[in-house]
């Protein structure tokens, strides 16, 4: 399992990892990477809906690197290769959480000689899900998470600086860009006191739609220019007290318009709130 120091965008477990620093990449791993053969790391399970969707997206999206799919009975020789980056999903916790929990990410990472599976250097990653979620919570998400890794290494390939910076707040300059779009959201990742279009029209005057997990896979599959939609990561009823993190994406270009987090309490609930709502409100007055 990886270990990280904090949450940073550098931006059914498949694998076990464990690294025991945060990894940052230099402006010389992100040329290297635009040089690479991305090996996508595929479940043993040929049935997995993680498996059935990263082909589908990969083959549709993935534009930055030659690719190969493989599978994961391969990884541990492939990783060897100093010429090889790899896409593939790890189990993550961080080493400042004193609640030891565990989440899944999407993770972008660098071969190299004698470099261990443990050791991998992210060129970009991030949050799927919490540990235990099923694949799908976000399988059908895939084809937007895939376009967003490859526009960020773009992003920080052109200008490094956003990585030493708060890569968190460099986004959220994004959330006035809302205006005009319309929001499509899942109702069971809406906290009830704006459940439905009513109650949100009451507080966010543009457009908003509620709809199903596969509406949200057709508009990804679509890029349709106008959607932007919402990516959760939450405990799913696992765990109190962990974080949720709140992050709108936008279809068509990939980009993040807004990014937030807050702890599972009696008046947080794992959604996207109404105090959520109020800040894209007044960013797009």
């Amino acid at each position: 399992m990886k270990k990280y120091f904090s949450l940073l965008l550098v931006m059914v477990p498949f694998i076990h990892l464990q690294a025991q620093r945060e990894y940052r990449p230099t402006q010389e791993d992100l040329d290297h990477f635009h040089t690479t053969h991305t090996y996508v790391v595929l479940s043993e399970n040929p049935l997995s809906d993680y498996n059935l969707e990263i082909e589908d997206a990969v083959k549709k999206f993935w534009d930055i690197t030659d690719y190969e799919f493989i599978k994961m009975g391969e990884f541990a020789d492939k990783s060897k290769d100093k010429n090889a980056s790899f896409l593939y999903i790890a189990d993550v916790s961080f080493e400042k959480d004193k609640s030891n929990t565990r989440y899944k990410f999407l993770c972008l990472s660098l071969g190299g000689a004698n470099i261990s599976l443990d050791d991998l250097k992210d060129v970009a990653n991030i949050p799927l899900s919490f540990y235990g979620v099923d694949e799908d919570s976000y399988s059908y998400k895939l084809g937007i998470m895939i376009r967003f890794l490859q526009n960020h290494v773009r992003l920080i390939t052109e200008h490094p600086q956003v990585v030493d910076n708060n890569v968190y707040n460099y986004y959220n300059r994004n959330m006035s860009d809302v205006k005009g779009k319309t929001l499509y959201l899942v109702e069971d990742e809406l906290a009830r006191d704006i459940s439905t279009v009513s109650k949100m029209k009451a507080i966010y005057p543009y457009e908003v739609k509620i709809v199903d997990r596969e509406a949200i896979r057709e508009l990804i599959m679509k890029e349709d220019e106008n959607a932007v939609i919402l990516h959760k990561v939450g405990p799913e009823g696992k765990k109190l007290n962990a974080r949720v993190y709140k992050i709108l994406i936008g279809v068509t270009d990939a980009k993040f318009y807004y990014f937030d987090y807050h702890r599972v309490n009696a008046k947080k609930p794992d959604a996207f709130l109404l105090s959520d709502l109020k800040k894209l409100a007044k960013a797009t007055k």
